[in-house]
C-alpha cells in the first residue's frame, strides 16, 4: 500500500473516531458524570458575610409548639417581634411556607394578615406547577416544555399585603440542584392576574437593596440559569429556632438590616435537596434560597456554552490528539495526555471565571480513552512488526542478531534493499550425485539433512544469516542487516567449523552406508544489495551482486575439504590466518586476469 493511500485511510479513521466521540458526548449519556466532575471543579464555598440569616422551623420548635402546621398567630407574633424596633428591624423577612388557603382559625389568619401588612418587609411563598403544553404559534403547533399550568399563592387577603415570590426549585436529570429559576411566566396559567412572578430569593434581594439604598444587580439573561453556591448546609443557620423568637429569647436587633429567612429545618418536613456544592449532605430549601440570594448579591451568572460549540471543539481536540498519539512512544504520549488534561482543566477554570461554563469531563475522558487505545494499538502494531521480523529472520539468523533487530524495529531492516559490505559463504557437498545414485531416497534425504544441519549450526554459531538452501548447497552472509564486528573472521570461523565437522560426519556415514562425502567452501568479501527480493507473491530476504556470484564460483572450484577465499578476505584476516595463494591456476567466470584466489589452511581462534 503506497504512502498516499495509507495517509487517507489514517485520515478517514481519525475523522470517524473523532466524530463518534462527538456523537456519544452529544447524546446526553455523559451529562450525569460530567455534572459530577463539573461540580467538583466549579462549586466551591466562598465567604458568607452574615447578611443572610436562617431561622429554623426545626425539631426543637416542633417539640415545643407542636407539629406543623402551627396556628398562624405564631408566625404573626414572630414577625411583630422582629419588627418591634423600627430602627433595628430586618431588611427582609422571608417565610418559606405556603399559606395558599385560609385556615380554620379566622382570628389567626387575620393576625397574620395584619402583621404582614404592618411590617411591609415580608416575602411569602407561591408555587407554580409545570407541564408540557401545546402551543399554537400561527401555523405551527408544538409542545412547549416546562410551561406553567397552575399557580398557588397566599390566600387573597394575605397576598394583597405581602411581597410574593415563587419557591420552585427544579433539579437536573441527576436529581441535583444546580440551576435556579429567575422568574416564571404565568400568562399560560388560567384564572390569575399575574403575568410574571419573580423568584422568592429575587424579591427578597430587591427589598434588601431598597432598604439599603443600593442598585440591584441585573437579573440573569436566562430564566433557567446556572447558580454558583456560596455556602454549604449549616453556614446560614446558627442554631436559632423559631421558638427562640416566639419566646423572645433573642434580641431582634441582632437581625437589623439583614435578610431573615424562616423555613423548615428538619428532616421530618421533607424539604431538602442534594446540591452541586455538596452531594453528601442534603441542603434544606431555605438554605438553597439563601444561596440564591447571595448569588444575586454577587451578580455572577456564568452562562453554559452551547453544546454545538463544545462538540466542534471536542472534535478538533480529539482529531489532533489522535494524530499525535499515532505511533508515538508511550512516555511522550503519556506526557501529551497529562498536559492536554491539565490544560483543559485550566481552560475550564479560566472560562468559568470569565462567565462561561464548559463540559469539564468531555475532553479529559476522550483524550484518556484515545491515549489508552493508542498505547494498545501501538503495542499490537509493535507485536505485529516483531512477528514479521521473526517470520522473516527467525529461522536463519543468530539469536543475538534477532534480538538486535527486535530492539531497533523494522527501520533497521531496510526491506526494500540496501547496499552493504558483506562476507558471503557458499558450501556444497562433494560426491553427492554419485552417492545419491547408489542409495535409496530416504537414506539420501537423511544424509542431506545431516549435512545441512551441520552447516546451519556452524552459521548460526558464528552469528551469520542463513540465506538459503539450494539442493545440497548452503548460502550465508554476515554484516547485514545488522553491522557486525569482524564479519569476515566470523564467516571463516564458520567455514573452518564446517570442514572440521564434516570429518567426523564423514566417518559416521562411511561406517553406516559405506559412503563418505566432503565440503567445498568459498568465502568472499565486498559490496552487495541485501533486502527483500522477488515477486509480490514470493519474496526472499537475500543478497545479490558480484560479491555473491564470486563467492559461489569460489565454492564451485573448491575441492572437497578445502576453503577458497579471495584476496579481499585474506586482507581482512591479516596474520590471524594461514593460507596458500593459488595464483592464476583457477580461472573464475567473469573475472579478469589477476584475480587472486587463496586456500585457507588454518585460522587462529580468538
Amino acid at each position: 500500500m503506497n504512502k498516499k493511500k495509507k495517509f487517507w485511510i489514517k485520515m478517514a479513521a481519525f475523522l470517524a473516531v473523532s466524530l463518534l466521540f462527538c456523537v456519544v458526548a452529544g447524546s446526553g449519556l455523559l451529562y450525569a458524570p460530567d455534572y459530577s466532575v463539573s461540580d467538583a471543579l466549579y462549586q466551591h464555598e466562598s465567604y458568607a458575610d452574615g447578611e443572610i440569616v436562617v431561622i429554623g422551623m426545626d425539631q426543637r420548635a416542633m417539640d415545643e409548639l407542636g407539629n406543623m402546621p402551627w396556628p398562624r398567630y405564631i408566625i404573626a407574633d414572630v414577625i411583630d417581634y422582629l419588627n418591634s424596633d423600627p430602627d433595628n428591624r430586618p431588611a427582609v423577612i422571608g417565610i418559606d411556607t405556603l399559606y395558599d388557603s385560609e385556615s380554620g382559625d379566622p382570628d389567626a389568619d387575620e393576625a397574620l394578615v395584619e402583621a404582614v401588612a404592618d411590617a411591609g418587609n415580608v416575602v411569602l411563598a407561591g408555587v407554580a406547577s409545570f407541564d408540557a403544553q401545546l402551543v399554537d404559534d400561527g401555523d405551527v403547533f408544538y409542545m412547549k416544555q416546562k410551561t406553567a399550568v397552575a399557580w398557588d399563592e397566599p390566600f387573597e387577603e394575605l397576598a394583597e399585603v405581602a411581597h410574593v415570590g415563587h419557591i420552585n426549585a427544579m433539579e437536573d436529570g441527576d436529581a441535583v440542584l444546580r440551576h435556579a429559576i429567575g422568574s416564571v411566566d404565568l400568562t399560560t396559567v388560567p384564572d390569575t392576574d399575574r403575568d410574571t412572578v419573580l423568584s422568592f430569593p429575587r424579591v427578597a434581594y430587591e427589598l434588601y437593596c431598597e432598604y439599603h439604598g443600593i442598585t440591584p444587580n441585573p437579573m440573569p439573561k436566562d430564566q433557567y440559569y446556572y447558580m454558583p453556591f456560596t455556602a454549604k448546609t449549616g453556614v446560614y443557620y446558627d442554631g436559632v429556632s423559631v421558638v427562640d423568637l416566639y419566646d423572645e429569647e433573642i434580641e431582634p436587633s441582632d437581625f437589623a438590616g439583614k435578610i431573615v429567612l424562616i423555613g423548615p429545618y428538619t428532616y421530618a418536613l421533607y424539604d431538602e435537596y442534594r446540591t452541586a456544592i455538596d452531594r453528601a449532605a442534603p441542603m434544606y430549601g431555605v438554605e438553597w434560597m439563601a444561596n440564591v440570594i447571595d448569588n444575586f448579591r454577587s451578580g455572577f451568572y456564568p452562562t453554559e456554552a452551547s453544546d454545538g460549540f463544545q462538540l466542534v471543539l471536542l472534535f478538533l481536540i480529539c482529531f489532533g490528539m489522535l494524530w499525535f498519539f499515532y505511533d508515538r512512544h508511550i512516555l511522550k504520549a503519556l506526557a501529551a495526555e497529562a498536559t492536554a488534561v491539565a490544560l483543559w482543566l485550566i481552560i475550564c477554570l479560566i472560562a468559568f471565571r470569565c462567565g462561561f461554563i464548559l463540559h469539564v469531563l468531555w475532553v479529559p475522558l476522550f483524550v484518556t480513552i484515545l491515549f489508552v487505545a493508542s498505547v494498545a494499538m501501538n503495542y499490537l502494531r509493535a507485536a505485529r512488526e516483531k512477528r514479521r521480523v521473526q517470520n522473516t529472520f527467525g529461522h536463519y539468523v543468530d539469536p543475538s542478531i534477532m534480538n538486535t533487530l527486535l530492539e531497533q524495529g523494522p527501520s533497521a531492516l531496510e526491506l526494500g534493499g540496501k547496499m552493504y559490505n558483506i562476507a558471503v559463504l557458499f558450501v556444497d557437498v562433494r560426491g553427492f550425485t554419485t552417492m545419491s545414485e547408489s542409495l535409496d531416497p530416504p537414506t539420501v534425504v537423511e544424509i542431506v539433512n545431516r549435512y545441512l544441519t551441520l552447516t546451519t549450526e556452524c552459521i548460526i554459531k558464528n552469528h551469520g544469516v542463513l540465506d538459503k538452501f539450494v539442493g545440497d548447497c548452503t548460502m550465508a552472509f554476515w554484516n547485514a542487516p545488522i553491522a557486525q564486528e569482524d564479519p569476515v573472521y566470523l564467516a571463516c570461523c564458520a567455514a573452518m567449523d564446517m570442514v572440521e565437522g564434516s570429518i567426523a560426519l564423514g566417518k559416521e556415514l562411511q561406517e553406516r552406508f559405506g559412503r563418505s562425502v566432503s565440503f567445498g567452501i568459498g568465502v568472499n568479501w565486498g559490496p552487495a544489495v541485501v533486502g527483500n527480493i522477488g515477486a509480490p507473491r514470493r519474496m526472499d530476504y537475500t543478497a545479490i551482486g558480484d560479491t555473491v556470484n564470486t563467492s559461489a564460483r569460489l565454492e564451485a572450484n573448491a575441492p572437497g575439504g578445502q576453503i577458497l577465499i579471495s584476496r579481499a578476505v585474506a586482507d581482512q584476516l591479516g596474520d590471524r590466518a594461514e593460507y596458500t595463494s593459488l595464483g592464476s591456476t583457477i580461472k573464475l567466470k567473469g573475472k579478469a586476469e589477476g584475480f587472486e584466489i587463496l586456500r585457507l589452511d588454518s585460522l587462529k581462534r580468538e
